[in-house]
């Protein structure tokens, strides 16, 4: 008995990204903090009209959520996109859903923008960014979505969703 994982790939690859870049910021902190903490005050520095007193610790705090949110959120993309394959969901709506769900798993580059555009525009600048907002509205849509269909295929018996039209072959 198998588990074909052919229709949640693009799913599952894009949680896995996310978590290696959460991965790679943990390790990147913990190799360079330092590092980091002094790129965040040269850039202060280099633009101190956009800068007040809190300046430097809520940067430092966008570069950690970034990083907390790539794995906490990777990790239960994954799941949901694993969780995906086991629905009664018909398989192009399996692809859609793991898509979806990975998609939203780059939420966390929502953060890493915040934290990387604060440094010249300022917080406000940087949260208020048309990419910021774009990347934080993609995502957040796209994981909804992809929840929204992995709950369809949750809560709709594969009895019920073949006389919708709904259900597909599952390789379980």
């Amino acid at each position: 008995m198998g588990f074909d994982i052919s229709d949640l790939r693009v799913g599952l690859v894009l949680s896995m990204l996310t978590l290696i870049f959460g991965i790679t910021m943990g390790v990147m902190f913990g190799t360079n903090e330092d590092g980091v903490k002094q790129f965040i005050s040269d850039g202060i520095a280099s633009h101190p009209a956009q800068h007040d007193a809190k300046s430097e610790s809520k940067i430092w705090r966008y570069a950690q959520r970034s990083h907390f949110h790539a794995t906490g959120v990777g990790g239960f993309a994954l799941v949901l996109v694993l969780v995906t394959g086991l629905t009664s969901l018909p398989r192009k709506m399996k692809f859609v859903a793991a898509t979806l769900i990975g998609v939203g798993s780059f939420y966390p580059m929502a953060w890493l923008s915040m934290f990387l555009l604060s440094l010249p525009l300022g917080r406000d600048g940087a949260h208020h960014a048309a990419i910021t907002e774009l990347i934080t509205y993609l995502t957040v849509a796209s994981l909804s979505a992809g929840i929204l269909l992995l709950m369809v295929g949750l809560l709709l018996p594969a009895r019920y969703a073949g006389s919708a039209g709904l259900a597909g072959s599952n390789s379980i």
